[in-house]
């Protein structure tokens, strides 16, 4: 009897990827999908009693109300690193093992973010901007060269590292903070560790590439906003929440902040729920950041992608494929790239 998996956040193109790479891993499925995040109960169509896997992304969210509406769940794959959409302690309290993608693309993720970096720059999307209303002049779009700048990293793990090497290939110093250094590939690709105050008044860029968890939630707030070198470039690609959004229009404001390269943003998941808002309530600070983040986007000094830095073809497929795996090696008795709960 096939196997009954539900995927969310998978439009029928990406279902169809998540099918073939399954068969390819020898898993025989029966699956079923919505191109929409997955949140508490009513679940969608296909979900429900029966359904012994469910694979999610990012913009869903997995408790206690989902899994009673899954009874027969067995397992929870979610196609990323984090997985702080995932209620670990209630998937285990329920026997429901979780499996991530421990890395699928820190190149990927890295590009990115250099992306962001070069667009703020050099003035790419202010210029963009000006164009489109026919001005083509060349007042206040005087970017800086990269090379001989100071490139922060907060976290240097595989994506941290990844980003240290392209910043070195730019000519540029590289600086981190992490509280688990490792000071051997430090050397080898050329970037020192520091305090991360010291870190953010020193650097003129300063990227973010640490995981979120609760010691972590608004790391970047107002008062170390306050340190950061006078007209530095903030750059985030990797979760909303490590930045608290008011802090950050206030940097700007103020000009603490030159700009803001944001693939990722607090409360995202606001943002393509206009629908689902209407009808539903939502506590004051979830519609505050709401208006911060549209106040964000609309600034030109402030870059804003709708968390693609992942979304390369060599990089879903990888993702797809090892999603694949971790049911399969499931369903063989080995699993692999489990999460858990800390005790």
């Amino acid at each position: 009897m096939p196997l009954t998996v539900f995927a969310a956040e998978a439009d029928a193109e990406e279902s169809a990827r998540l099918r073939a790479a399954l068969e390819a891993a020898g898993v025989s499925a029966e699956l079923s999908n919505t191109p929409e995040p997955v949140r508490g109960a009513p679940p969608p169509a296909g979900l429900g009693p029966g359904v012994k896997v469910l694979s999610v992304f990012v913009g869903s969210r997995v408790g206690d109300e989902l899994l009673a509406a899954c009874p027969d769940l067995e397992l929870v794959a979610t196609r990323s690193t984090g997985y702080d959409h995932v209620d670990l302690a209630a998937c285990g309290a329920r026997g429901v093992v979780v499996a991530n993608v421990p890395t699928y693309g820190e190149n990927t993720v890295a590009e990115h973010t250099f992306a962001l970096i070069l667009a703020l720059s050099r003035n790419v999307h202010k210029a963009w901007v000006r164009t489109q209303r026919g001005d083509f002049s060349l007042a206040g779009l005087q970017g800086f060269d990269l090379r001989g700048r100071v490139l922060g990293l907060v976290g240097t793990g595989h994506i941290g590292l990844h980003v240290a090497k392209i910043g070195r290939g730019f000519g540029m110093e590289v600086l981190a903070a992490d509280p688990r250094p490792q000071p051997l590939l430090a050397e080898v690709i050329g970037f020192r560790y520091l305090e991360l105050d010291e870190l953010v008044a020193r650097a003129d860029i300063v990227s973010l590439h640490a995981p979120y968890t609760p010691a972590s939630h608004h790391l970047v707030d107002r008062g170390l906003l306050a340190r950061f070198k006078r007209g530095a470039l903030l750059v985030n690609t990797a979760r909303g929440g490590l930045v608290d959004t008011e802090a950050l229009l206030w940097a700007l404001d103020e000009g603490i902040l030159g700009g803001a390269g944001l693939d990722v943003l607090e409360g995202e998941e606001l943002l393509t729920e206009d629908r689902r808002m209407l009808a539903s309530k939502h506590d004051e600070s979830a519609l505050r950041r709401l208006v911060e983040n549209q106040l964000l986007a609309g600034r030109e000094d402030v870059v804003v992608t709708p968390h693609i830095g992942f979304d390369s073809a060599e990089a879903v497929q990888r993702i797809l494929d090892v999603t694949a795996g971790n049911v399969a090696a499931y369903l063989a008795g080995r699993p692999q790239n489990l999460v858990a709960a800390r005790a």
